[in-house]
C-alpha cells in the first residue's frame, strides 16, 4: 500500500474511491494547512522545474497557481486581493514583460 502523507486536491479520494481503491485522509488543521500548502507549493515548483516539455510547465503554473490561491484563502484574503496587491505592485514598480536584467548599479 503505497503512503502520500500530503496535500492533494479535494476531489482525488473520490477518483481513488471510482478506481476501486480506498483512500485514507485526514481534515488538517488552520496551522497544518498553511504549512502543507507551503510545502505543497514547493513541491509543484520543482516539478515545474523539471518539466519535460511547455505543455507540462503549463500545467504544472496552474498547479502553482491553485496553491497560491489556497494560501491566500488559508491567510484570510481572496484571490481579488491578492491580485489587487498584483496589479497595484505592477503599477508602482512594473512587472516583468520586458525581460530588463540588472547587472550591477554605480554608486557614484
Amino acid at each position: 500500500m503505497p503512503t502520500y502523507n500530503k496535500l492533494v486536491r479535494d476531489k482525488i479520494p473520490q477518483i481513488i474511491e471510482a478506481n476501486g481503491k480506498t483512500p485514507h485522509t485526514r481534515i488538517l488543521s488552520a496551522d497544518e494547512y498553511q504549512s502543507v500548502l507551503r510545502t505543497k507549493l514547493r513541491e509543484e515548483t520543482e516539478e515545474y522545474f523539471q518539466a519535460a516539455n511547455p505543455q507540462d510547465a503549463l500545467e504544472e503554473l496552474a498547479d502553482m497557481l491553485e496553491v497560491i490561491r489556497a494560501l491566500a484563502g488559508a491567510q484570510g484574503a481572496s484571490w481579488e486581493q491578492l491580485e489587487a496587491i498584483r496589479v497595484k505592485k505592477a503599477e508602482a514598480r512594473g512587472g516583468f514583460e520586458d525581460r530588463v536584467y540588472l547587472i550591477d548599479v554605480n554608486e557614484d
